[in-house]
């Protein structure tokens, strides 16, 4: 990692913390050459799910069409935007442990419905 106050390459991790949901790891980084210290969050990258639309095109999935979807279903609900975001990483996270590459759209409408009984029934 490069330092953000001074640019130099040279850091040690002082603490690494995985988050609740087992995705994200937060890391305390010193800079070796001015102490700075900073934090960096670090992310897995998964492969891209495809969908399979009805009539058979594919598309990558697209994090923010769910969560616009969530959004507007939610909108004259007393839901959160933090509680979307996590629905969101939550469905996503469920259709990636599933499915290899392909995931029907009707798969992924059914899941979000389900989601949505969940944090608002």
């Amino acid at each position: 990692m490069r330092c953000i106050q001074c640019g130099s390459h040279k850091d040690k991790v002082v603490d690494s913390r995985m988050s609740k949901d087992g995705t994200t790891i937060r890391r305390r980084r010193e800079c070796l050459d001015c102490n700075y210290r900073y934090t960096t969050y670090e992310q897995i990258e998964r492969t891209e799910l495809q969908v399979v639309k009805k009539d058979g095109s594919r598309e990558a999935i697209n994090r923010e069409k769910l969560f616009r979807g969530l959004v507007k279903a939610c909108e004259k609900r007393p839901v959160s935007m933090d509680r979307l975001d996590r629905a969101v990483e939550e469905i996503l996270s469920d259709l990636h442990k599933d499915h290899i590459s392909e995931v029907p759209s009707r798969l992924i409408g059914t899941e979000v419905m389900d989601k949505l009984h969940q944090i608002d029934p």
